[in-house]
């Protein structure tokens, strides 16, 4: 069974290689989570290094699930830098799972210490997109977020292909 615990940001920044891995996976195996194929090389790490600095500045809290062996093998992220008019609220960020850790509840797990640590924060009101009817979507709705609608055509799948997009909102 996977851990799941909150990296700061100097762990974040040392383990960039093991986080652009994941993120590597998901985007070839088809998520549409901001990047486009063939994902150029270094932009992967480029990212995370840019997450590491803004979780160092206060601005994000990264959560990862790691393997029995250690590695990381899920990430999730909860924005916490928002205007002065929204101090209630976070967005969710990046709920990325490497294939090979599919299927095992480190989703859920990743999500469920993410609304603890909003909690914990003072956020009462989370808020997350995600591509409409994919498992996300279908997990989101299982843990109790509700849609606050779709918009068609609102992003790209790594292949190009347009795809709808679900809003997704937790009161806490």
């Amino acid at each position: 069974m996977s851990t799941i615990r909150e990296l700061d940001g100097a762990e974040a920044l040392a383990r960039v290689d093991e986080l652009a891995e994941v993120l590597r996976d998901c985007v070839e195996g088809g998520a549409s989570v901001g990047f486009m194929l063939p994902l150029a090389q270094g932009r992967p790490q480029a990212f995370w290094r840019k997450v590491a600095a803004g979780v160092a500045a206060g601005e994000r809290h990264l959560f990862v699930a790691e393997d029995e062996a250690g590695r990381i093998c899920g990430t999730l992220s909860l924005v916490t830098d928002l205007p002065d008019n929204q101090p209630h609220r976070a967005d969710v960020s990046k709920m990325l799972v490497h294939r090979r850790a599919r299927r095992r509840g480190v989703a859920e797990r990743l999500l469920r210490a993410l609304e603890a640590k909003a909690r914990a924060l003072g956020r009462t009101t989370l808020v997350l997109d995600t591509v409409s009817g994919s498992d996300a979507s279908r997990l989101y709705e299982r843990t109790g977020w509700r849609r606050a609608g779709d918009i068609p055509n609102y992003a790209l799948m790594p292949d190009g292909e347009p795809c709808s997009t679900s809003y997704y909102f937790r009161h806490l």
